[in-house]
């Protein structure tokens, strides 16, 4: 008798352990087709809701495209491949490519230009898409697939149609398994001149990436040059294409920091410390070549620089600063355009962690506001709100937060208001056990991917979405497509 006790007391201790692991497991799985829309539960912000602005129905994401008339005034054909490929240094990569290298072609439009993209599929297996990092494009034109477009086949092919207003320097990536996609090559810079200006003038593309292992700029490892007269004054538009911060800055003269995520700083003024550039943002740079010697951009590496000065110029060997720019300070203040007190809307996006499962996987998964993807809040906005949102990170890691189709300003961090130039940014590094307070306006309707832009993160549940009340998607994640926006 007492070892049946026993073994029906073992087997309540099993039960009671089991059967909560199951449900957790279970209510953890993720559909294998289902709409972005249908993801969490809707967050209005304290924002007003009504049965015909409900996130169902309405206008569709579909139709919110650019311009369906005009002749382009800027029109590439970008061919997505998977293949072995060589990086200008020489190394063999096995990768992605589009027109047969990598980084893809540079872009250059002015503003006002009528951009016309078209992407082939010729052999990237799980489908591509075009993601306009920090160009806030009309919806249907953002390039998530699954969201704003099917993710284009082997064999497919898609046209993004844009009118370039916004100047400054960004770049294109797939937004298809783009941790891995974007990791093994399918990006590219695009630049957008101002009016009147010739585009590429006294400028200098820096794009840094890091292939297995192997850090470059503009897809070339080691030390490399740009001839620039002494006394020229050059432009160095950085890009950050991997997945976490990279410390850059100029060595050889003080430099100005001109531009953050192409949206010009106000006042700025000579620096030599490092500037701290978040995974996917972008930072203009802007010094004069000295009269002996020349610049050395440092991209956070020993193994890589680019010298930018006369041929036979003495390129600086001294470190990058320890010191960083604070952009919270840095410039002087400018009128914003609106009013953060007056906001229609405030939310919180709280970013932790905690162990449980994630699609039926034990780990340790990221939460946001206490919630493990798919059962994360959607932000609900209308059309002219002005938003407050307070991004506060608890995770032990640091998260460079991604908001498509729109600018914030920067307000505070860790409740210090700011006080330089107008920070606007479309990507932020938001440290760990670190605040920051920004504010937007509601102004490019639509269903828009906030999410970590430490891509393996964003797969690994890091990632919401900003929605527009009536405006829904027709597009389905997962599926016969295999649509996988992260």
């Amino acid at each position: 008798m007492a070892r049946w006790k026993g073994r029906l007391i073992a087997l309540g201790v099993a039960l009671a352990v089991l059967v909560p692991l199951a449900y957790l497991w279970a209510t953890s799985l993720v559909p294998g087709n289902y709409s972005a829309m249908d993801m969490g539960y809707a967050d209005y912000g304290g924002g007003p809701s009504s049965a015909e602005h409900q996130h169902h129905g309405g206008r569709s994401v579909a139709d919110l495209v650019g311009p369906t008339t005009g002749t382009p005034d800027v029109a590439v054909t970008l061919t997505a491949r998977k293949q072995k490929f060589t990086l200008a240094s020489g190394e063999s990569v096995d990768g992605f490519t589009l027109n047969g290298s990598s980084p893809g072609p540079l872009i250059q439009a002015r503003q006002g230009d009528l951009v016309e993209v078209t992407l082939v599929n010729e052999s990237v297996p799980d489908g591509a898409t075009l993601h306009w990092h920090g160009i806030d494009v009309p919806n249907a034109e953002d390039g998530v697939a699954g969201v704003t477009q099917d993710a284009v086949p082997v064999g497919g092919k898609h046209v993004y149609r844009f009118q370039a207003e916004q100047v400054g320097t960004y770049w294109y990536h797939s937004h298809q398994v783009s941790s891995e996609e974007v990791r093994g090559g399918l990006f590219g810079t695009i630049v957008i001149s101002p009016r009147g200006t010739a585009a590429g003038a006294r400028e200098v593309i820096a794009a840094i990436h890091t292939y297995d292992g192997k850090r470059t700029i503009n897809g070339r490892t080691g030390a490399q040059r740009v001839d620039a007269p002494a006394g020229t004054s050059v432009r160095v538009r950085v890009i950050n294409t991997d997945n976490t911060i990279v410390r850059t800055g100029l060595v050889g003269a003080p430099y100005k920091v001109i531009a953050v995520d192409g949206r010009d700083l106000h006042g700025p003024t000579p620096v030599t410390a490092a500037f701290p550039l978040a995974a996917g943002a972008r930072v203009d740079l802007e010094a004069v070549v000295p009269a002996r010697g020349s610049l050395r951009l440092d991209a956070g590496s020993a193994a890589v620089s680019l010298a930018i000065g006369p041929a036979d110029a003495d390129v600086p060997g001294e470190a990058l600063s320890s010191e960083t720019v604070d952009l919270l300070s840095y410039g002087t203040p400018a009128p914003l355009g609106l009013d953060p007190a007056k906001a229609d809307r405030s939310f919180e996006y709280r970013i932790g962690r905690r162990p449980g499962f994630l699609d039926g996987v034990p780990g340790l998964w990221w939460t946001i506001n206490g919630h493990k993807f798919p059962d994360v809040p959607m932000f609900m906005v209308a059309e002219g709100d002005v938003v407050r949102m307070k991004i506060s990170n608890t995770s032990g890691q640091a998260h460079p937060m991604h908001l498509h189709g729109h600018h914030a300003v920067v307000l505070s961090r860790n409740g210090v208001a700011a006080t330089g130039s107008p920070w606007w940014i479309d990507t932020l590094e938001v440290g760990d056990d670190e605040t920051y307070e920004i504010a937007f306006v509601a102004d490019n309707p639509g269903i828009w991917m906030d999410h970590c832009h430490n891509l393996p993160h964003a797969s690994q549940g890091l990632m919401t979405h900003l929605a527009y009340e009536g405006v829904s998607t027709p597009y389905q994640i997962g599926g016969a497509v295999g649509n996988k926006p992260e």
